[in-house]
């Protein structure tokens, strides 16, 4: 079975290709929402030829998948600061600083509201959040094996516990979540954590 377009990373000569049309797509949305993304003008400010980006991308949503793959790839790696505690809130920041970057959080607003109404888009974007809760995951399960956590405690849950009230006070209010809200979601989540809530086992 062939791959969808756009979920594949086109290569050969052309990742500058790539980039360049992935980072037009990024600004399209930050700038105007994913009802606005059209494929002929990403093209135009990509600077290349709009049958190379309907031949390797095919469609809009393909074009999404894409980007959010390869801001999947190039999400800042884990922290690792030797305590759970430490660890969450150090991911809560990084989720923090990423919503509150004026171009970055307009896109995650854009691509959220479009997966509300496109499952293609959704899936996109629940594999983007599958590669970052897994590369988060091991500071929790480090924290289990340290024994500053219950044994059987679910480290994805607990990770998707720390920016869920950030991105819900996003959406809910459409204030950018501050430090002060990032390390509440921190404590809260390690608070919950270290009580057992999250043990599955």
């Amino acid at each position: 079975m062939s791959a969808e377009p756009g979920t594949v990373r086109p290569g050969g000569r052309t990742a500058r290709v790539r980039a360049a049309v992935l980072r037009a797509a990024g600004d399209v949305l930050a700038e105007q929402g994913f009802d606005r993304l059209d494929l002929a003008d990403v093209a135009r400010r990509a600077e290349v030829g709009k049958t190379t980006v309907y031949r390797r991308w095919g469609s809009v949503t393909g074009l999404v998948a894409d980007l959010l793959a390869d801001m999947a790839e190039q999400s800042s790696p884990r922290e690792e600061t030797g305590s759970v505690l430490g660890d969450l809130r150090a991911n809560a920041s990084l989720v923090q600083r990423t919503l509150a970057d004026p171009r970055q959080g307009a896109l995650f607003r854009a691509v959220i509201a479009a997966a509300a109404c496109d499952e293609r888009t959704a899936g996109a974007l629940r594999r983007f959040y599958e590669v970052r809760v897994a590369e988060w995951a091991p500071c929790v399960e480090q924290g289990v094996a340290r024994g500053e956590l219950p044994a059987g405690t679910d480290a994805r849950a607990v990770v998707r516990a720390v920016s869920a009230p950030l991105y819900y006070g996003l959406l809910t209010s459409g204030s950018v979540p501050d430090a002060a809200a990032a390390e509440r979601a921190a404590r809260a989540a390690h608070a919950a954590a270290a009580a057992g809530v999250f043990v599955t086992e």
